[in-house]
């Protein structure tokens, strides 16, 4: 079970203005490049892809503090415990959201947010092969271990670098006797499905991940408790006067009283949620973002694009529905408006291939009207993605307001961005540089972080 945390900090803005003079480096690095970069784990709990669209519980609470901060999330993942907790003692990343046992021991190499969660561990065992034939729970409870003692000369499989192997080795001292204990460099996820599979008779589990795991496999248990209640929480570097853990833990008291964080809840651990992990459209099983999958992958390549970035894009545009249409008439896969179908010889009729790649010739064409002064690949993206949504006419609007007020008119992040934001205003769409007049260029700036956004996510967790 998941017992969400009440976070119990009790400072107050006042209290931080008498103690907290100066922000912690952590918190000025993260302030100045306006960027989080946390280390996840990659499970379907807290860091997935679901149809074209990222999800986790973690994940979904970490944006939600990053949008609190003002900051962006960056986030990598790393199902190695002990390589994470090294990036994170080397400053390469600064947070890790493992949902980590708080310990004596790890308390003295990291600083720990209030709890996120308490949960406890608990042993995943299968249930006996003819189970179903079986009449009462009880002939299947005479086959389960329930007792600790029962673990004696069991061999236990574990994720490598977990604290399950400490907790194992306190048990064989209470019972006096001897448990195997093999460390495995696979994740939780998938040492509980090879105890499913009948790899491995039995693995170790934190509780609220199991009960959420547990329901894609019938053939499993894990009501056999190994440990008492134990805190669930987030590490931080140790830091003095730690700002990044009194802004964490200030927000976790915010959040643990909102509605959102009960909907939250709701949407990942309610009793009626099925995960979606056995979809050939989720990340851990089927590795597929749709069903155009193959038909992305040859049109990125005629425009030498990652396919990952086009198929972002299309989500963007139509969460792969090939028969929506917008507000304004653009039709398809892509959001193309008729004049631009009609340029590239596809309409309503037309097959969602016949719409990928004709999209894919719509971005070439777009690329050619970018001018060659924009060298650098990824800016160069950026432009194209933008001219996509607005035009190239705006795009070029920008560029020349970039020149005129002394940016450079060939990199579009913090440079031509804040122009084409901005063209929505009288003072530079009125401009004699603005040859195209007003656009909602706002829509335009997010709709280019946006893609590329979950662009990174396809990156993370999706074979090129």
């Amino acid at each position: 079970m998941l017992i969400l945390a009440v976070a119990c900090s009790t400072h107050t803005k006042d209290t931080k203005n008498q103690t907290h003079q100066t922000h912690s480096a952590a918190l000025d690095e993260v302030l100045a490049n306006r960027k989080l970069k946390v280390l996840t784990e990659y499970n379907s709990v807290n860091y997935y892809i679901y149809r074209g669209e990222p999800m986790g519980y973690q994940y979904e609470m970490l944006q939600t503090f990053c949008r609190n901060l003002g900051v962006r999330l960056e986030i990598r993942i790393e199902n190695n415990l002990d390589q994470a907790k090294e990036k994170l003692a080397q400053g390469q990343v600064h947070l890790l959201a493992f949902g980590l046992t708080v310990t004596k021991e790890r308390q003295q190499q990291f600083d720990f947010t209030d709890p996120i969660a308490y949960t406890r561990q608990v042993l995943i065992q299968r249930l006996p092969d003819n189970w179903r034939a079986m009449l009462t729970r009880d002939q299947i409870e005479n086959q389960l271990l329930r007792n600790t003692l029962d673990l004696a000369e069991k061999t236990i499989v574990i994720q490598e670098g977990s604290i399950y192997k400490k907790r194992l080795e306190t048990l064989m001292n209470e019972i006096a006797d001897t448990i195997y204990v093999l460390e495995d460099q696979r994740d939780v996820e998938e040492l509980i499905a090879a105890v499913a599979s009948g790899d491995i008779d039995f693995t170790v589990a934190d509780e609220y991940i199991a009960t959420q795991l547990l329901r894609t496999y019938d053939n499993l248990d894990s009501k056999t408790p190994l440990s008492f209640q134990q805190k669930i929480a987030w590490a931080v570097r140790k830091e003095p006067d730690n700002e990044l853990l009194y802004e964490l833990n200030s927000w976790l008291n915010d959040f643990y009283s909102s509605t959102e964080s009960r909907l939250l809840y709701s949407k990942y651990f309610a009793p009626e949620v099925r995960i979606r992990s056995r979809s050939e459209f989720h990340s851990l099983t089927g590795a597929k973002i749709s069903p155009y999958d193959e038909e992305i992958r040859e049109a990125a390549k005629t425009i030498g694009w990652d396919w990952r970035l086009l198929a972002s894009l299309i989500y963007q545009e139509s969460e792969f529905k090939p028969a929506s249409i917008s507000w304004a008439g653009a039709y398809g896969l892509m959001q193309m408006m008729p004049s631009v179908m009609e340029q590239f010889n596809v309409d309503t009729a037309s097959s969602p291939e016949e719409h990928i790649m004709a999209g894919a010739k719509y971005l070439m064409y777009l690329d050619k009207l970018i001018p060659e002064t924009v060298t650098d690949k990824q800016e160069r993206i950026k432009f194209i993605l933008a001219a996509y949504n607005a035009g190239t006419g705006h795009v070029l609007d920008a560029r020349r307001l970039a020149e005129k007020y002394n940016k450079n008119k060939d990199i579009w992040t913090e440079n031509v961005d804040f122009f084409l934001r901005n063209k929505s205003k009288p003072a530079f769409y009125n401009d004699p540089v603005s040859y195209y007049g007003y656009v909602r260029g706002e829509e335009t700036y997010q709709f280019v972080e946006q893609i590329l956004e979950r662009y990174e996510h396809y990156r993370n967790l999706l074979p090129e």
